[in-house]
């Protein structure tokens, strides 16, 4: 198998703005995930690549043997070229263009997290691993989010990306999809503790984003303002331990009504 070598090859200039630029995703309808762990979640959500990256080195061969099986092009790189078109400092060997995934809305969700111009990929890919972990049935981010696909948030999500529906949306489509549920902000000066709330009914769920809070549009969709209490000298939580609090006292509930 020949060896690709230059950084001009049409398939690594690809990857390499598919990792780089929001616009080639949406454009190319793309997205190109690195490392064992996030492929092989894409391939055991039934998606297929269309072509696969890796150096002959450091490749993963169950996974290269995996791909081989299910017809996916096997493309050899040097070193160099891999380290082009990796995000990461230390590559992992490996990086698979994925058609950019096309989640389905549930219909009658009861569980839904909305996030407010979350801008920071850690935090945004910290939410969505939370909402899949918490049995989020969607999540649903609004405008002046950053990218999903974008290779830190998919890295920070771990896989989450392939078990919970993610979709953008502006607030008119997002107030439409929500009007059979409840929908709570959270918010400093909340007048409910998030523990007083029956997260065992219909839910929707706005986090807002991490320096300026919840957008004007976003309290207004909101039909109640929800606080977590804190110890007096703390100004506030990251936006993210903030989902995660709440999700899991969510979740706790439904467990203590099903058991």
């Amino acid at each position: 198998m020949e060896l690709i070598t230059s950084l001009q090859n049409q398939r690594v200039k690809l990857t390499n703005n598919l990792q780089n630029r929001a616009k080639s995703r949406r454009k190319e309808r793309k997205v190109a995930l690195e490392g064992v762990r996030l492929i092989g979640d894409a391939l055991t959500s039934g998606n297929t690549p269309e072509f696969a990256l890796y150096t002959p080195e450091s490749a993963d061969y169950e996974l290269i043997a995996q791909l081989q099986d299910s017809g996916v092009t096997l493309l050899t790189v040097s070193g160099e070229v891999m380290k082009h078109v990796s995000d990461t400092q230390q590559p992992s060997g490996i990086i698979a263009v994925f058609p950019l995934p096309r989640p389905k809305l549930p219909e009658n969700p009861q569980r839904i997290l909305i996030l407010d111009a979350i801008r920071e990929p850690g935090n945004l890919g910290t939410m969505l691993r939370t909402a899949a972990a918490a049995a989020v049935q969607v999540v649903i981010l609004a405008p002046d989010s950053v990218d999903p696909y974008n290779p830190k948030v998919l890295r920070a999500g771990m896989g989450a990306h392939f078990r919970v529906p993610i979709v953008e949306a502006n607030w008119n489509e997002i107030q439409n999809y929500c009007e059979e549920v409840t929908v709570y902000l959270a918010a400093g000066d909340g007048d409910t503790t998030y523990t007083h709330v029956n997260w065992t009914q219909a839910w929707g769920l706005i986090i807002g984003n991490e320096a300026h809070g919840a957008s004007d549009v976003a309290a207004k969709v909101a039909a109640q303002r929800i606080v977590v209490p804190m110890a007096a000298e703390t100004e506030s939580l990251n936006a993210g331990v903030a989902a995660g609090v709440i999700l899991f006292e969510a979740q706790r509930q439904k467990f203590t009504v099903s058991t």
